[in-house]
């Protein structure tokens, strides 16, 4: 991983952890039943998978979705377009990197709350 793309991967993963403590916050809320906490913060993960992939569609339109920090503003101005669709392709890219991960937990947290249900009602 180049220094581009642990920038970026930085800049994803701070709003994540973010969104992660707000998502583990309403789970320890609904603790009192565990499956329906579980179920919860599935769907809550899933939203999180949702917007990292339109953050990704949104990315890769020309002109779009670069994040501020990122950008090439002191590169040449020959040099700065394809360094700019380098910066939006890697974001891009690991904006789905990061998405796929968080579908896996969304299913993770659904599928576990589904064995707890069914292990509840035997």
């Amino acid at each position: 991983m180049d220094a581009m793309e642990s920038v970026t991967d930085r800049r994803i993963r701070r709003p994540l952890g973010f969104a992660a403590v707000a998502i583990m916050a309403v789970m320890l809320t609904l603790a009192a039943d565990p499956a329906l906490a579980l179920l919860q913060g599935g769907h809550l993960v899933a939203a999180v998978a949702v917007a990292l992939l339109l953050a990704a569609w949104q990315s890769a339109r020309e002109g779009g979705g670069v994040p501020p920090g990122l950008g090439a503003a002191r590169a040449r101005p020959e040099a700065r377009g394809a360094r700019e669709r380098r910066q939006r392709e890697i974001f891009r890219r690991r904006l789905v990197w990061h998405a796929e991960r968080v579908g896996l937990l969304a299913l993770a947290l659904w599928t576990t709350a589904a064995a707890l249900r069914v292990v509840r009602a035997a």
